[in-house]
């Protein structure tokens, strides 16, 4: 890989999940430490039922040590499964759901992690469940971290049996009636045309429907379903960034210069002046680049498609020896020379890897190798009638595991890459040429899918760090910003002054990210902390810099302050004022004159349904066609506050629609809608209803 994208992977700190299947699950460390304070023996509880900080605890660092995300999702993701588990057994218990030993066999063999693993297979490609059992007993006598980690799993699998089979009973439970059907069949196929006079909200200032942090206080609490929330806070903080100025900049830039035109030097030793090499005339590259960059030489080719977008065009049309730069990316200025242009210097191919017994694979087949062959000419005749097949064949067929999800496809391949027999047939053939080739590794059915011309560049890397004096004034405007803001000047205002920015925000007690700041469970733990009062300022340094941080509200209810819900509620509440402002517009005693009286006009609007009552240029306005169709023809209605505006309408003609002769189909449809969801939602109401305690943030 070239050192440009190098330099991409080392700038920016990427979190990749990466997939673990139930069988490495197994056969993992499941029980690691650290990461959590282990004091206390509880970490929470539901209803009652604790949850032990030991457990929990154990599964956050299993699942973060194997990349499954950062510390705070998979703590989520454990607490999520926890809540669950606890609350699932009160229901199987009370209704009397368990799994025998032979139901939870049955779900291990219908499990693709071992039926289909050739551990277990045998000579037919069948699951044998003998050797299933023998390997339980072998890992049981001789490793007893894999035996537990098996009950473990073993007890996963037994809880996702009973859920399996809680859920088939809800679903069985739902039921639709005639009258359910005939009444979706009305809402989809009754149909009405009807005329209206609409007065916008759009129309009123908002500085005429003010709405004050009570009003907003007082609909939360109305609506205290809407507005659950847990512990927050919210601060402003200040982040002085540790980043280099403008004259850091230069005088790298400036050192660029030299080292890309050469510069005279004093020799102390001769007394003399002597010229220094350039990297433009250099003919020792690789020692002049090691010599003078961050990042050693890279003699590898890479394709335009690798080279970064923003400077992907001037690299790729560089002349052979020409330098580009000096430039700047990411967190570095850079210089680079081009050596070498190449044609075919990389490939992408497709191939299936058919293994043997007398391979050297990590599958482990129990093929013999005349069967690898006969499967994998068979597979190349495949391939050559239907070229297109090769992908599926591939996740159907291949034993390579890095490939299989990506239908056979190795992208970008350069000589030398891969063993020899591979690489020969794949640089010794044409695109579109399909074979089968022998490696060490077992038969592979390959297909030459693309070349792609390379070049090799060498890049001199400088890192742009912030030097002695910047780093001085940015601890000295931290510790004005501090000092200021500690004595009671509102930190937006003393951030302004000093040329820096504050950043409202809002965090719950188990958030270890801040936006802007990334992972910070410092600043949260200490926002937290009890002894930590309203205003008060703290100074926290941090790798990237400095934050100033100041706590401007603390919420330790279960709904959002009026702030919090300010967003979502004020629309809500300044649109019920501006309606009161409009109806008082809307007089007269048909649409016509209220349209007069209102100075605007009667629109029409057609073929309209309460399953889709989105009415041309307004949007949704239920309750406007549900008043169109449920008063009847010419009957004209009071005013509605709809969405979008006061309304009143008139219908001119409603086509009923046609009663169901035969109601199974419809009931069938939604039946079946009903049930997919219906146990997310009974889950969802037991959660509501328990009585969660969540004490993660104190072992943070």
């Amino acid at each position: 890989m070239a050192v440009l994208s190098k330099i991409r992977k080392n700038s920016v700190l990427l979190v990749g999940a990466i997939g673990v299947g139930l069988f490495a699950f197994v056969i993992g460390d499941v029980f690691q430490s650290g990461g959590f304070d282990q004091n206390s023996r509880y970490i929470g509880s539901v209803n009652g039922t604790d949850i032990l900080a030991q457990n929990f605890l154990a599964k956050v660092n299993n699942l973060e040590s194997n990349g499954q995300g950062s510390l705070s999702q998979v703590s989520n993701q454990v607490w999520n499964q926890e809540v669950k588990s606890i609350i699932l057994d009160e229901q199987f218990e009370k209704i009397g759901i368990v799994v025998g030993k032979d139901q939870l066999l049955q779900y291990i063999v219908n499990s693709p992690e071992f039926s289909q693993n050739p551990q277990f297979l045998n000579s037919a490609g069948v699951f044998d469940i003998n050797k299933f059992k023998e390997f339980l007993a072998t890992i049981r006598k001789t490793s007893p971290e894999q035996w537990q980690a098996w009950l473990g799993y073993e007890a996963q699998l037994e809880q996702f049996a009973k859920e399996q089979m809680y859920n088939s009973l809800i679903s069985a439970s739902i039921y639709t009636t005639k009258f359910d059907a005939q009444t979706v069949n009305f809402r989809e196929a009754t149909f009405v045309d009807f005329d209206y006079v609409t007065l916008q909200y759009s129309t009123v200032a908002d500085d005429q429907a003010q709405v004050s942090d009570a009003e907003i206080t007082a609909y939360v609490k109305k609506h205290a379903k809407l507005f659950k929330t847990v512990p927050t806070r919210s601060f402003e903080y200040v982040f002085v960034e540790n980043k280099p100025s403008e004259n850091d900049i230069k005088d790298v830039n400036a050192e660029m210069m030299d080292l890309l035109n050469g510069k005279v030097v004093y020799n102390a030793e001769t007394g003399q002046n002597e010229n220094q090499e350039s990297f433009k005339t250099t003919t020792n590259v690789a020692e002049f680049v090691n010599a003078n960059s961050e990042m050693p030489f890279d003699s590898s080719y890479v394709t335009k498609a690798l080279l970064p977008l923003e400077y992907q065009e001037q690299l790729a049309n560089l002349p052979v020896g020409e330098v580009f730069g000096p430039y700047d990316f990411d967190e570095y200025a850079l210089l680079t020379r081009k050596l070498e242009a190449k044609k075919n210097a990389s490939a992408k191919v497709s191939h299936i890897l058919i293994s043997h017994a007398e391979a050297n694979s990590p599958i482990g087949s129990t093929r013999t190798k005349e069967e690898a062959k006969v499967l994998a000419d068979s597979l190349l005749n495949q391939v050559r009638t239907n070229p297109a097949a090769l992908g599926i064949l591939a996740m159907q067929y291949t034993d390579d595991p890095g490939s299989k999800q990506t239908g056979g496809v190795y992208d970008n391949v350069q000589r030398g890459q891969m063993v020899p027999e591979f690489d020969k047939f794949l640089f010794n053939n044409a695109v579109g040429a399909t074979g089968v080739v022998e490696t060490d590794f077992g038969y592979h059915v390959m297909r030459v899918d693309e070349f792609y011309d390379g070049m090799k560049l060498a890049t001199i890397v400088r890192r742009v760090q912030p030097s002695a004096e910047t780093q001085d004034e940015l601890f000295k405007t931290a510790n004005l910003v501090f000092a200021e803001a500690s004595e009671g000047a509102n930190l937006a205002d003393v951030a302004k002054k000093h040329q820096v920015v504050a950043m409202p925000t809002v965090v719950g007690k188990n958030d270890d990210q801040i936006n802007g700041l990334g992972s910070s469970r410092e600043i949260v733990q200490w926002a937290f902390n009890k002894a930590t009062k309203v205003d008060e300022v703290k100074k926290f340094d941090i790798a990237t810099g400095q934050v100033i941080v100041k706590v401007t509200e603390k919420n330790d209810s279960d709904l959002m302050t009026a702030s919090q819900a300010k967003a979502y509620v004020e629309p809500i509440l300044r649109n019920e004022k501006k309606a009161a402002i409009l109806k008082a517009k809307l007089t007269g005693s048909t649409l016509a004159d209220m349209a007069k009286n209102a100075q605007t006009a009667v629109s029409v609007a057609n073929n309209i349904t309460l399953a889709n009552p989105n009415i041309a240029g307004l949007g949704i306005e239920q309750e406007v066609v549900g008043a169109a169709i449920g008063l009847g023809v010419d009957k004209i209605s009071p005013v509605i506050a709809g969405n979008t505006g006061v309304f009143v309408v008139q219908a001119k003609a409603i086509k009923p629609a046609t009663p169901l002769v035969n109601p199974l189909s419809k009931t069938m449809q939604i039946n079946q809608q009903v049930r997919g969801t219906a146990a997310a939602r009974v889950y969802q109401s037991l959660e509501n209803k328990a009585k969660i305690e969540d004490n993660r943030y104190i072992f943070r």
